[in-house]
C-alpha cells in the first residue's frame, strides 16, 4: 500500500516535520517555564515587627568644654627668676607660691624705708609731747604727721613691689607647662604657666532660635565627649544668653557638669543632648528600613498573597525625629506591621520574599560612637 515512492517521501516528510515542530514546542515550553520561574524569584530580606517605643524629646547640639576659671599666669614686673617652686601639672591651692624674681635690691630698699618710717614716728611722738606743753607749733606737729604717713606709704609701696615679684596661684587649680627657669629674665606680661580649675567644668553649645522656648535653667543635659566616647556626663543648664546671634539665629547656652576625677579638659569637642519634655510613645523603625526620596519616604511592607506566600509591597510613610539608629513613623503604618529593614534595593511590588534575621541592621537608640568605628 505504501510502496509508492511518492507516498514514502510524504510520510518521511511528515515524520520529520513532526519531530522538528515537536522539539520546537517542547523547547518553547521549557523556556517559558524557566523564564516564569526567574521572573519572580524569592528575595531574602531582614524584617522587623513595628512596635511602640518610649521616646524622650530632646535637642541635639555640638559644643565645647571650658573651665570655670582658667588663665595664663604672667609676671607684672620685670626681673631675673630666682626660684621656681612648682612642678608642671601640680594641683595647687589659691595663693600657693609658684616662683620668685630676684628681690634682693627691693628688700634692701624696703629696709631703708622702714628705717625712715621709724625715724618719722620718733619725731612725731617727740613733737607730739612737746606740743602738749606748747614747746612746738601745731604746724610742726602736722608736718611730722605727714612725714610719718608718707614714710609708711613708701614702706607699703615697696612691700607691694616685692609681692608683685612673688608669683602665686590666683585660685585653686591644675598647673600647666612651665615656661620659666632660674636665671631667666622676665618682662611684664611674660607667660609663667597656665592654671585651670577643672571641677566643675562648663560646656558651651548653640541652639537654633526656634528651640529657645524649650530651654530653661536647671534643665538636664547629657554630654558625650569625642575623647571619651564610652562615657556620658550628666549636667544642667546654668546660663542662657539673653540675646540671639542675628548672623546665625542661634542662642548660646552654658551647661555645668561635675568633673571630680578631672577627666574632662577645656577645649574638647562635645555632643550635647537636652531633654525638652515628658517621654512619648512612637512607632519606631531602624533608619535602614526607610527609602528616602524627593517625592516621599517609603518602606516595603510584608504581607501574604492569595497563595499564602510572603510578598513585599512599597508603602509611603511620614517620618519624624531620629535618635541613634532609629526613626519615628508618624503616619502610614500601624503597630504589628512587618517591615523590611534591609535588602530593599532588590525589591519591587508583589515580589516574593524570605525573611532571614540572622544578621540584623543596628537599631540602637543610643549607639556607642566607638562601636560605630569598628
Amino acid at each position: 500500500m505504501f510502496k509508492s515512492p511518492m507516498v514514502k517521501m510524504l510520510i518521511g516528510l511528515a515524520i520529520l516535520f513532526g519531530v522538528v515542530f515537536g522539539f520546537k514546542a517542547f523547547k518553547n515550553y521549557k523556556l517559558a517555564a524557566f523564564m516564569k520561574s526567574k521572573s519572580n524569584p524569592i528575595i531574602t530580606v531582614t524584617a522587623t515587627e513595628l512596635k511602640y517605643a518610649e521616646w524622650q524629646p530632646r535637642i541635639k547640639s555640638s559644643g565645647s568644654t571650658r573651665s570655670i576659671l582658667g588663665v595664663d599666669i604672667t609676671t607684672e614686673l620685670s626681673g631675673m627668676v630666682k626660684e621656681v617652686y612648682f612642678k608642671p601639672g601640680d594641683e595647687v591651692e589659691k595663693g600657693a607660691l609658684l616662683a620668685r624674681l630676684n628681690i634682693a635690691p627691693d628688700v634692701a630698699q624696703l629696709n631703708v624705708l622702714k628705717a625712715n618710717a621709724t625715724l618719722a614716728k620718733i619725731n612725731y611722738n617727740r613733737d607730739k609731747a612737746q606740743y602738749k606743753i606748747k614747746a612746738v607749733s601745731r604746724a610742726t606737729l602736722d608736718t611730722d604727721e605727714a612725714n610719718l604717713k608718707s614714710a609708711l606709704a613708701q614702706v607699703a609701696e615697696q612691700k607691694a613691689i616685692i609681692e608683685q615679684k612673688t608669683i602665686r596661684a590666683p585660685f585653686k587649680g591644675r598647673l600647666g607647662i612651665s615656661y620659666i627657669y632660674p636665671g631667666q629674665y622676665l618682662s611684664p606680661g611674660d607667660k609663667v604657666t597656665m592654671i585651670q580649675n577643672l571641677d566643675p567644668i562648663y560646656v558651651d553649645f548653640f541652639v537654633p532660635q526656634q528651640n529657645l522656648h524649650k530651654l530653661k535653667l536647671g534643665q538636664k543635659t547629657t554630654v558625650i565627649l569625642e575623647s571619651l566616647p564610652n562615657r556620658s556626663f550628666i549636667g544642667k543648664i546654668t546660663t542662657i544668653n539673653p540675646g540671639v546671634d542675628p548672623s546665625v539665629r542661634n542662642v548660646e547656652v552654658e551647661a555645668t557638669i561635675p568633673n571630680a576625677d578631672k577627666l574632662i579638659a577645656p577645649g574638647i569637642f562635645t555632643t550635647v543632648y537636652v531633654n525638652t519634655g515628658k517621654p512619648n510613645k512612637y512607632l519606631t523603625l531602624p533608619q535602614t528600613a526607610i527609602t528616602f526620596d524627593p517625592y516621599g519616604n517609603s518602606v516595603f511592607l510584608i504581607t501574604h498573597n492569595t497563595n499564602g506566600d510572603l510578598v513585599a509591597n512599597q508603602k509611603f510613610v511620614i517620618t519624624g525625629e531620629t535618635r541613634g539608629d532609629q526613626i519615628t513613623i508618624l503616619k502610614g503604618l500601624k503597630e504589628g506591621d512587618q517591615v523590611v529593614t534591609s535588602g530593599q534595593l532588590k525589591l519591587k511590588n508583589g515580589i516574593r520574599v524570605k525573611i532571614n534575621n540572622s544578621i540584623k541592621p543596628k537599631n540602637n537608640p543610643h549607639p556607642n560612637p566607638s562601636e560605630e568605628k569598628l
